[in-house]
């Protein structure tokens, strides 16, 4: 059974810290209190734009549910309200919910209030809000007009970026110096063309001014919620000029900005893999508009022409070949490749990872940097900023002290099979250790002595890459500190309202 949830549930919820207040409300029959109105109601006076605005489906199952509101704490500091502050929900069946829009403040005549077949979860203040939104009833529905800031919009001195190459959409504006000690109910983007875009909260804003959407183009973001793009796609090709936030002290905007959209085609190049060291791979490019002028790039050593990539001396790894218009007219593209060996270029001894007879020390640094994962007899641990560290990616040492949450790795039993996996090494480097990291076998023999290990084929390896942060392999780049040692190479801005 379907539930609709509100962060406000009474005037008294909302007394303390989380509606602004100016004077008693005694102005004749006008009532002042809270409703939950959907996003397309809430923007309608707000927007020149045709398109209305739609709720937030959630295939997640907890974000969408964050609706709490913010407060000053007892030391002064601001405590933000959760992701979707302000915006009331309902559940759906399938375990995640859908954000339908805010719960804001509004002015309403009480003969119009009893004429509303539906309250909208309208609660009573007890005094006149700082802004809110003008109810008006015909045929017992409610019209909500262009929000009243009693106190004047405030200008805000900050600054805005514009990247079209987000995870979250197709396009993403990073605001500096957003209004300070409060809840974000809504932000209104505006551009030069004279087309205004309501944003909602979780899909398009995000916490420190961070907001984005889709447009058409890229269809799900990270976490698998389809974008909703109808309200947004004519964005392609404007400049943003302004940016306002909508809070419960009314209007807070960024004026004077020249934030262009570039025109999208693609969200991104499916790029060949291949050999390390010395060739080639292809791109497709039959998706690119005719007056697209390119330029590719991908890292030193690589040379892009037409829809080939060359290198030389190639490390193994992921790569991201970047593909931009001269023009300045479309957004740039990416495309993730990996560049493959089958040769090991590390060995154990004395409870390291070390380079192997015949490697360099940039070999083995680039396959220390580059793993993957490590499996601890039958466990296998992912490695990477959520991962355990089973291997230091700097000095190769085997940390017997490693942890993945509380667990311990090693759990004291006295011998270990380790296989370690490494990003665009088609085998898999595999050896025994003892709690006594001196002391080392392989799987074919029980010496007490540094051995020649068994690699097996990388049968269960895979190979991921990040368009927003991708690894690579080339050459001579983000060496250990150790091996580079012996190689012998060493805010917000806040303003007040004016009076």
């Amino acid at each position: 059974m379907k539930k609709i949830t509100s962060f406000l549930c009474a005037a008294a919820c909302m007394a303390a810290y989380a509606v602004p207040f100016t004077a008693n409300a005694a102005d004749s029959d006008k009532v002042y209190g809270t409703m939950n109105i959907p996003y397309a109601d809430f923007y309608a006076a707000e927007l020149n734009n045709s398109v209305p605005v739609d709720a937030v489906s959630s295939a997640t199952t907890n974000k969408w549910k964050g609706n709490n509101t913010g407060s000053m704490g007892d030391d002064g500091k601001w405590q933000s309200g959760g992701l979707a502050a302000g915006t009331f929900n309902t559940e759906t069946e399938n375990g995640g919910g859908k954000i339908l829009g805010v719960t804001y403040p509004v002015e309403i005549s009480k003969e119009d209030l009893e004429k509303l077949s539906d309250k909208m979860g309208f609660t009573e203040l007890s005094e006149k809000p700082k802004a809110y939104k003008p109810v008006t009833v015909e045929s017992g529905k409610a019209s909500f007009g262009k929000l009243v800031d009693t106190d004047g919009e405030e200008a805000l001195s900050g600054e805005m970026t514009v990247t079209s190459l987000s995870s979250w959409g197709d396009y993403q504006i990073n605001v500096k110096g957003i209004p300070a000690n409060c809840d974000i109910y809504g932000v209104i983007v505006k551009t030069k063309e004279g087309t205004d875009y309501g944003m909602r909260a979780l899909e398009n804003i995000w916490r420190n001014g961070a907001i984005s959407w889709g447009a058409g183009v890229k269809e799900k973001e990270p976490h698998g919620n389809v974008l909703s793009s109808e309200h947004y796609k004519s964005s392609q090709g404007q400049t943003i000029t302004d940016v306002t936030f909508i809070t419960l002290n009314g209007y807070s905007t960024l004026s004077g900005q020249n934030g262009y959209l570039p025109l999208k085609f693609a969200d991104s190049l499916t790029v060949e893999s291949g050999k390390s060291g010395k060739g080639t791979v292809t791109f497709d490019n039959s998706s690119f508009p005719a007056d697209y002028k390119m330029k590719g790039t991908v890292a030193d050593g690589f040379t892009v022409s037409g829809n080939t990539v060359s290198y030389n001396n190639a490390q193994p790894g992921n790569y991201t070949l970047t593909v931009s218009d001269e023009g300045g007219k479309y957004s740039d593209v990416r495309g993730s490749f990996t560049l493959t060996t089958d040769a090991i270029p590390v060995k154990y001894s004395d409870g390291k990872l070390v380079a192997a007879d015949g490697a360099s020390l940039t070999d083995a640094a680039n396959y220390l940097k580059n793993i993957s994962a490590v499996t601890v007899g039958e466990k296998r641990y992912a490695a990477g900023r959520r991962g355990a560290t089973i291997i230091d990616s700097q000095t190769g040492e085997i940390k017997l002290d490693a942890k993945s949450g509380e667990e311990n790795v090693f759990d004291g039993s006295g011998k270990y099979k380790l296989t370690v996996e490494s990003t665009g090494y088609e085998k898999n480097y595999e050896f025994e250790i003892n709690d006594q990291a001196a002391e080392t076998t392989t799987a074919a023999t029980t010496s007490k002595t540094t051995s020649t290990p068994k690699t097996t084929t990388a049968a269960a390896a895979k190979t991921t890459s990040s368009s927003n942060s991708p690894k690579t392999g080339t050459d001579g780049i983000a060496l250990p500190a150790a091996f580079l040692a012996l190689a012998g190479v060493s805010a917000f801005a806040l303003r007040k309202k004016k009076d």
